[in-house]
């Protein structure tokens, strides 16, 4: 679920029923952005751009969830609820944020376990992010001196039950 406005539009999607117009007043996108997103979304099999005789109104542009698109969509509430938890506010908002976190929950504490369990993610981002996450306190960084001196990273003890809860729910989705 990687692009800034993926979960958004996947969360409003029920609630602005498909449509277009509602979907750009709810989530407050600029018309080209939710086009380009809601483009992308269906290339990758999320959704479905209806054709005129398949909507409401003929005239209206309208978009339905495909079955991965509903699945993925599980997956945003349980992310949702997760970050709401937190109380960090919307950390899926930026890449990589929320992968790391999980990481961490499985117990990959060092930076080269890290980038190991995350094969995309690059250096710069990796470390950007793990900045950022110690920065709004989810994430403490600690030096370890064993077997040589290295940070380590652990979630701190209030973001482990709502990451906990998150990948329970990832890995009953999948």
């Amino acid at each position: 679920m990687s692009g800034q406005w993926t979960v958004p539009i996947l969360l409003a999607m029920d609630r602005c029923r498909g449509r277009f117009t509602p979907l750009q007043h709810e989530l407050g996108i600029a018309p080209a952005r939710l086009s380009d997103n809601l483009k992308r979304m269906a290339a990758s099999g999320l959704l479905q751009h209806l054709g005129p005789h398949e909507r409401r109104h003929p005239a209206l542009p309208e978009y339905v969830l495909t079955e991965h698109g509903l699945l993925l969509r599980e997956a945003a509430q349980a992310q949702e609820q997760a970050e709401q938890q937190l109380g960090l506010g919307r950390l899926s908002a930026k890449a990589w944020s929320m992968p790391v976190l999980l990481a961490l929950h499985y117990r990959h504490e060092r930076f080269g376990q890290l980038a190991q369990a995350l094969p995309p993610v690059t250096p710069r981002m990796l470390s950007a992010r793990l900045d950022e996450l110690s920065g709004l306190g989810a994430v403490d960084k600690l030096l370890d001196e064993q077997p040589r001196p290295a940070f380590v990273y652990r979630l701190q003890h209030r973001a482990e039950p709502p990451l906990r809860q998150l990948a329970g729910d990832f890995a009953s989705i999948i």
